[in-house]
């Protein structure tokens, strides 16, 4: 019986990505990142490199983030309450205050410089740089007021497309409507409304579970494909946090992204894993046929 030695597996495993790498060549692909990707010193520098890695293969990656575990850790220091409706923070106007601090002077910065750590240079942005995102107020899911919680009503593309010819865009999730008020804006909904605006090819949501379980209590029962038809019918009975990614997924679909993952962050390049592997990892939603 011959033996594959680790070599070998290593070039199987790059010899499989070559056909998805020539298919993604020039590309705008998406990534909502979050959840554990973003706490994890390890993971956090997988993340890096990884993305790292599709500019440096011919995609066009784009960097879209929240951190909603920071934005609670500093509001329970502050002793402010943290309240979630239908997946989404209620947001009074401290705490979009505390959101932009977080998000704009921590959070994207952590982000850009590790990305040019691993040699890629990444310029930072907020829905405020050159009014990218005007966004407007929303409700949450049953009509329940959440106070500034933006829905992005546009997206200036010219400024990423000029900013994506030589770096990767990282940006974060906030924004102002036309009287110039902030609003907290949900990362899932930024990144899809970001990929929409793009004509982007994919859009990926790293997450904390293995995608979308058919059975939330068990970790087994991923639907690994699904048409967004399946998703909608699905809306009305899924809570939590799953809710506005898959959401941001179907309006994705809807407008024009040829496929949209949700992707398990917790696991060491989960993202690479999903592109590039014929197996992929987590959910993957496509139009209906």
């Amino acid at each position: 019986m011959t033996q594959v030695r680790p070599g070998h597996r290593d070039v199987g495993t790059m010899l499989e990505a070559l056909p998805y790498i020539r298919e993604f060549q020039g590309k705008t692909v998406v990534v909502k990142y979050g959840g554990a990707a973003m706490i994890d010193e390890t993971l956090r520098e997988e993340f890096a490199r990884d993305v790292v890695l599709l500019k440096y293969v011919g995609l066009n990656p784009i960097v879209v983030h929240g951190g909603g575990p920071e934005i609670t850790t500093y509001m329970e220091r502050l002793g402010l309450p943290v309240t979630f409706v239908g997946g989404l923070r209620v947001s009074d106007p401290q705490t979009v205050e505390i959101a932009k601090m977080v998000l704009i002077g921590k959070v994207n910065k952590d982000i850009v410089q590790r990305l040019g750590r691993h040699g890629q240079s990444a310029v930072g942005l907020s829905g405020d740089d050159g009014n990218l995102f005007r966004v407007g107020r929303q409700s949450a899911p049953g009509g329940e007021d959440i106070g500034f919680v933006g829905r992005i009503e546009r997206v200036d593309v010219d400024v990423l497309n000029h900013i994506a010819e030589d770096y990767i865009p990282v940006i974060a999730s906030v924004g102002a409507d036309r009287e110039g008020n902030s609003y907290n804006v949900n990362a899932d909904e930024a990144a899809s409304a970001v990929a929409r605006a793009m004509g982007a090819y994919k859009v990926m949501f790293l997450t904390d579970v293995e995608g979308w379980l058919r059975d939330p209590k068990n970790p087994d029962s991923v639907i690994s494909e699904a048409p967004t038809d399946e998703v909608e019918r699905a809306l009305e009975e899924i809570h939590g946090g799953m809710r506005p990614k898959l959401q941001a997924c179907v309006d994705a679909i809807h407008g024009g992204v040829t496929y949209a993952h949700i992707v398990d962050g917790r696991v060491p390049h989960s993202l690479l894993l999903e592109l590039f592997t014929d197996a992929g990892i987590g959910t993957k939603i496509r139009a209906a046929s």
